[in-house]
């Protein structure tokens, strides 16, 4: 069961309208779940646009799966695949699961057309999917197939035991060679669809860096997550002054295309969840990436 008290800043929205940001679900599904009295507000069946106060007592059990979502002929690259796991290369501009009113092209909807055997632990939703990369974030994604490989690889995320790499082209020069980001992440108060650095409902998010090369008036980077938070590098980097070049939601500065925040997630490295072979899987950026890094190299 999951618990959230309701703070000062937080009250006067509606609770369907207000679940739907925090548990990054359809307004539907809050809303068949607040109906059938799985979502209840101080141990009461309340309806969806009931507007909480301060120090409300929100309790939701396991939610009903939802079972819209529908398998689609969605091309994905397949890294690997056995009978436990499966690696993808997702392409920048594709969701990863259905939610806030994504319910197709995501590459939950992709991986059901091409396979029927994917974990559930997560929902109907979230079929497979053990951890995420934003929509416009290309790269290495681990699937999983049978949920014992889930219960695994979800605990190796945990415990810091996934190796990730992710590269980024930055705003600004970064003096140096190497550096730590320490700073926890939460919701932003002003605009509950972006995350930034806050002491206030945070968990702790740490991001260390290197520097692979320097431009003009841009840095390249190579980062490695200690912690798996929401926009985490692109929240990081807003916050030392150098945001992502080409990002619509974190950086101010005019972006080259729409093709996205110039992130790319390079690397996973693992042990396999049943063999405990370790495995390792590196791809390049999309072409329209590396478009974007050529003209900034030759600024």
């Amino acid at each position: 069961m999951k618990e959230i008290i309701i703070s000062k800043d937080e009250e006067l929205q509606r609770l369907d309208t207000y679940l739907t940001t925090k548990l990054d679900e359809s307004r539907n599904f809050i809303l068949k779940n607040i109906k059938s009295g799985k979502i209840l507000v101080n141990n009461k069946i309340v309806k969806g646009g009931y507007l909480i106060k301060e120090s409300d007592r929100i309790t939701i059990e396991d939610l009903t799966v939802d079972t819209t979502v529908k398998a689609e002929d969605i091309d994905i690259e397949i890294l690997y695949e056995d009978d436990d796991i499966i690696v993808v290369n997702k392409k920048s501009g594709m969701v990863v699961h259905p939610g806030n009113g994504n319910h197709s092209g995501t590459l939950v909807n992709a991986l059901m057309y091409h396979t029927d055997e994917l974990s559930d632990e997560g929902g109907s939703e979230r079929c497979g999917i053990v951890h995420r990369i934003d929509k416009d974030t290309s790269g290495v994604l681990l699937i999983a197939k049978t949920n014992k490989a889930h219960t695994i690889l979800s605990d190796d995320f945990k415990n810091k035991r996934i190796k990730r790499k992710y590269i980024a082209l930055v705003h600004g020069i970064i003096d140096n060679n190497k550096g730590k980001i320490d700073a926890p992440i939460g919701r932003d108060k002003l605009d509950r669809k972006k995350m930034c650095v806050t002491d206030f409902n945070s968990k702790k998010a740490v991001t260390n860096f290197t520097v692979i090369d320097r431009f003009k008036n841009t840095t390249l980077l190579e980062l490695i997550l200690e912690t798996g938070r929401t926009h985490q590098i692109r929240v990081h980097m807003e916050y030392i002054g150098h945001p992502v070049v080409n990002d619509p939601v974190y950086s101010n500065r005019k972006c080259y295309n729409d093709y996205g925040q110039m992130l790319h997630a390079a690397y996973l490295g693992f042990n396999h969840p049943i063999t405990k072979e370790f495995m390792e899987f590196s791809v390049e950026p999309e072409k329209e990436f590396n478009e974007i890094l050529d003209y900034y190299k030759n600024l």
